[in-house]
């Protein structure tokens, strides 16, 4: 972590007792208390993580000495505690979960009134109070009070059945397989689906914090299990969960794993078809599947940064009602404007009940284009250079800087070259219209990126 950073893209991450350590906890939880106010009213909960229980004992310290009070919820999954901090009208909240990173991380999200992440702007602002240690500690009367919050798992389902149809998804008897990914998208949306009506069979959907089945990243590579697990019980679709249960990768009935970008072009041609010039927000590592889809529906088309946390707050600003990212990340604002795993299989569903098509003849419908990815590690304090350095090579090409160096080839192919704002490393985004020329377009900068950090 940099000495004077602690939000990346997407929370404060950093490895248990290395980085992240419980005096440091203490510390945030009271800057946080302090950004909010005395007396201030948040709801706290973490994921399957083993550090989980003690950074939640952390923050209350830090949180309850600055005068807010937690509404303490324990285990549950991202999107359910953004709904709780709306559905309670609390203040705000904290979240510890480190997402996808593997399980000797752990991060914290901090969540506003409205059940969004904190902005980048507001992240300063907590920053500020940390660094320079403008910590407000109330006097001993007025330490604030920790409270249990039941139901928040209950009340999340009972939400997201509100924006489907129930009759219709459960006349379909839909059979899906769950991969929990050991964490907490086993606590919701098992249950969920088994209320709408669909056979469940569910695999890593025991807690367990040390992830036994699977890294927490769902990436198609380690989905190998739940792509057979869905052909051998002959289930209509699979879908595998991140740590915190807020994004989902989808797979079809015939065990083909699916980044996503197509289920979200799936999402947003339906909606389009009710919504028309409906604005669609997504950063600028989707696929150009995305754009075609929402030129196709004749929507309106934002680009943004990488990170969910600016995805929602330009659906904010701009009034979106859709989001989405190609990591498996829905945005659906009716709902929450935050990604939302749960809700985004529920969507699908009922998008499958509604046009009586399998996920594989609505991805046949798309435009195709293959993704491939890649990543090397490279410094923090090495990022910004090696990026101006890759810039100053293809600056020639058509090239956008929204967010790193994405390069637009004349054959329709992309690349989208980054630096991660979580890892110390850099990530690569290619599509083209074949796998072999993704795949090149990959092994090509990859080695352009080594050979200039090699230099460095």
């Amino acid at each position: 972590m940099s000495t004077r950073k602690l939000f990346g893209t997407n929370g404060i991450r950093g490895l248990v007792n290395v980085e992240l350590t419980p005096e440091m906890v203490i510390k945030v939880g009271a800057a946080v208390g302090t950004f909010f106010g005395k007396g201030k009213n948040l709801v706290l909960g973490f994921d399957a993580r083993t550090s989980g229980p003690m950074f939640a004992k952390a923050v209350i310290s830090g949180l309850t000495a600055s005068g807010c009070n937690v509404y303490f919820v324990g285990l549950a999954s991202t999107p359910a505690l953004q709904f709780a901090v709306k559905k309670h009208q609390l203040d705000g909240g904290i979240i510890i979960s480190a997402s996808h990173n593997p399980p000797e991380y752990n991060g914290i999200k901090v969540i506003w009134s409205d059940g969004i992440e904190t902005s980048h702007e507001q992240e300063t602002e907590i920053e500020n109070i940390y660094f320079n240690n403008k910590l407000v500690y109330v006097p001993w009367t007025q330490i604030g009070q920790k409270r249990e919050l039941p139901g928040v798992n209950d009340e999340y389902k009972v939400a997201i059945k509100a924006h489907v149809d129930p009759q219709k998804i459960a006349s379909k008897h839909f059979h899906v397989v769950v991969d929990a990914a050991n964490s907490v998208g086993g606590i919701t949306c098992p249950v969920l689906l088994r209320e709408l009506g669909c056979k469940v069979t569910t695999i890593n959907a025991n807690i367990d914090g040390t992830f036994p089945g699977r890294l927490p990243e769902p990436r198609p590579e380690s989905l190998g299990v739940l792509s057979k697990t869905v052909v051998a019980v002959g289930a209509d679709m699979g879908v595998a969960f991140d740590g915190d249960a807020d994004r989902s990768i989808f797979c079809d009935g015939q065990g083909t794993i699916y980044w996503g970008d197509k289920t979200f072009a799936v999402v947003i041609k339906q909606y389009l078809l009710k919504n028309p010039g409906a604005k669609i927000v997504t950063p600028v590592s989707s696929s150009t599947l995305i754009k075609d889809t929402v030129e196709a529906g004749r929507g309106e088309l934002i680009w943004t940064k990488v990170g969910s946390v600016t995805v929602s707050q330009t659906m904010k600003a701009e009034n979106a009602n859709l989001g989405g990212e190609e990591n498996g990340g829905v945005f659906y604002r009716p709902h929450q404007a935050v990604r939302d795993g749960a809700m985004t299989t529920a969507l699908l569903l009922n998008i499958m009940a509604d046009t009586e098509k399998s996920l594989t003849e609505l991805i046949a419908e798309q435009p195709q284009y293959f993704i491939e990815k890649g990543k090397i590690e490279c410094p923090d304090n090495k990022k910004e250079i090696l990026q101006q350095k890759i810039y100053e090579q293809v600056k020639t090409e058509h090239v956008s800087t929204i967010d790193g160096v994405k390069i637009w080839f004349s054959d329709g192919s992309a690349i989208l070259i980054r630096p991660s704002g979580t890892e110390p490393v850099f990530r690569l985004y290619a599509e083209a219209k074949d796998s072999d020329k993704a795949s090149k377009l990959v092994e090509s900068y990859t080695t352009k990126l080594k050979e200039i950090l090699s230099t460095l």
